[in-house]
């Protein structure tokens, strides 16, 4: 099975990216979001460490929103807690997909987490800063506060640059990215 993970600044478009590959693709921060809505055990932990925001299952997307915004601390302890569940999530999507050919794995801290391996395909999503925040503040739930916190436990994108095998530039306009990831994948298979 080959693995190719998509890397790159927040709101680059990675999640789109991923899903032109036409393969499954294990979205993290979809994952996350259904551990907040479903997982109990995470809560209560969430809870124990943050009783100040956490009071009632499932958890709301304000309280961590709050509970972020308020300190750099809040962030890394729930990370603590989310991470583990993330990664055993990740072994099922890949125990479950390990007859295919190909997988793709859209997780923002991917390097971060150290879940690379040598024998991964690192494709790392290029977009101007401007793009980025353009597109960004069209989304409903933008918070300029929570995407400074989040950019703070980020490697440096020209580490990630570095650290992949291709780069896609997404203008977010143009058919380029399919083009890339079209001879990407020539080059892989």
């Amino acid at each position: 099975m080959i693995r190719i993970a998509v890397v790159g600044d927040i709101g680059s478009g990675k999640s789109h990216i991923a899903n032109l590959f036409s393969y499954p693709v294990f979205n993290a921060d979809l994952e996350v979001a259904k551990i907040y809505k479903t997982n109990k055990g995470c809560f209560k932990k969430l809870k124990k460490n943050l009783p100040k925001y956490f009071s009632v299952f499932p958890a709301k997307k304000i309280q961590i929103i709050n509970a972020i915004e308020d300190s750099e601390i809040n962030l890394k302890k729930i990370t603590k807690i989310i991470h583990p569940q993330i990664r055993k999530k990740l072994s099922i999507f890949l125990k479950k997909n390990n007859k295919r050919k190909i997988v793709v794995l859209d997780i923002p801290l991917f390097l971060e987490n150290k879940l690379n391996q040598k024998s991964d395909v690192v494709v790392f999503i290029q977009s101007k800063k401007t793009d980025i925040i353009k597109k960004l503040k069209k989304r409903d739930n933008f918070n300029l506060n929570l995407y400074n916190q989040f950019k703070k436990i980020q490697l440096p994108l020209s580490y990630k640059r570095k650290s992949s095998n291709y780069i896609i530039k997404n203008n977010f306009t143009s058919n380029f990215a399919k083009i890339s990831v079209k001879k990407i994948l020539k080059e892989i298979i």
